[in-house]
């Protein structure tokens, strides 16, 4: 006889983009995950995956796509661009071992900032991964400025080693899981009178910016 209240959790499908400049580990990281096998070399090409494991006694199954990076991909009319509209949440990934790609990481996280968060002021669901934990000899990114990037712009944040440890790998994606429930359930609470005014506030300065 089943009990009410004994139902499982709902499943749970999402899409999320993995983005950052080319030789930072974003594919390595992504097949990690797929695979618990790690492979360090790979071209600049996009894919998409699907993977589906259990969080929670709930199913969820995500599709990544794992996006390359050029100069004009923040350009509003780039296909790069639209792409990342498509996502429900996203990981951005630079190395410790190149400035130029924490840089990318940071124009990132404020494009999608500016376009995705959620009229009830919620914030996007994004996580910041520092990868190559294992390379310090090499390092040029502090990891103090990985954290006080993620706390300035509500991102999680993780720095890793994808080459020598899968779980650490499976903790990123499984906090980015956490972070689009939470959203998600935001975004079924009805709007109080605090996130209505954010909400009115943010589309009149976007309407100031785009008519500038």
């Amino acid at each position: 006889m089943e009990h009410l209240g004994s139902a499982a959790p709902p499943n749970m499908d999402a899409n999320i983009v993995v983005a950052g400049r080319g030789g930072v580990g974003k594919s390595a990281l992504t097949v990690r995950l797929l695979t618990r096998r790690f492979i360090g070399e790979y071209g600049d090409i996009q894919s998409i995956y699907s993977h589906s494991f259990t969080v929670d006694g709930r199913e969820v199954t995500l599709n990544i796509w794992d996006l390359p990076y050029s100069e004009d991909s923040l350009e509003k009319t780039s296909p790069v661009e639209k792409k990342l509209q498509w996502a429900d949440g996203y990981v951005l990934v630079y190395s410790i071992c190149d400035r130029a790609s924490f840089n990318t990481v940071s124009r990132l996280v404020h494009a999608i900032r500016s376009t995705k968060d959620y009229p009830n002021g919620d914030k996007c669901p994004i996580v910041i991964v520092a990868n190559k934990r294992d390379l310090q000899h090499r390092r040029t990114v502090l990891s103090e400025e990985g954290w006080l990037l993620a706390l300035q712009t509500d991102c999680h944040f993780y720095e890793v080693s994808v080459a020598e440890n899968y779980h650490s790998v499976l903790m990123v994606f499984h906090g980015l899981v956490d972070r689009m429930r939470d959203a998600k359930l935001a975004m079924k609470r009805p709007m109080g009178l605090k996130g209505i005014v954010k909400s009115m506030s943010a589309v009149f300065a976007r309407r100031r910016i785009d008519s500038l």
